[in-house]
């Protein structure tokens, strides 16, 4: 007689609810094997699922104070951000009107030095002109 034999034997002396019992049991079990060692590894066979108590959980939850904070926080940045884009597009148009000037001049002092003629500052001056 074989092991499949005995619990071909043993199952068969059960009734079918009880069998039908012990066969969720068993599936239910090899589930729960089956996540935790995946989750845990050979740490699961020696300590089982980690248990969390409610308080650690309740301690990691965020409360209402937290967000409002958390919101308070990001409209500061924003705040912020928004100055400083400003700033940057003040930045940029006194960036580039002191570089109109300044080519402008360069235009004068070519012209003075005679490396290029009076029709070709005119056009340059209105190319600046167009910017």
């Amino acid at each position: 007689m074989t092991g499949w034999d005995v619990l071909n034997t043993i199952v068969t002396g059960f009734p079918p609810v009880a069998a039908t019992l012990f066969l969720v049991a068993a599936l239910v079990a090899v589930i729960m094997f089956m996540v935790g060692f995946s989750r845990h590894g050979l740490d699961f066979l020696k300590h089982g699922f980690r248990q969390t108590l409610l308080s650690e959980l309740m301690e990691k939850l965020a409360t209402k104070e937290d967000i409002a904070a958390l919101r308070m926080e990001v409209d500061g940045i924003r705040t912020e951000v928004d100055g400083l884009r400003t700033e940057l597009d003040e930045i940029k148009v006194n960036h580039f009107g002191h570089l109109k000037k300044y080519l402008g001049v360069l235009n004068g002092i070519l012209l003075d030095k005679n490396i290029i003629d009076n029709e070709s500052k005119a056009r340059l001056d209105n190319e600046l002109l167009g910017m």
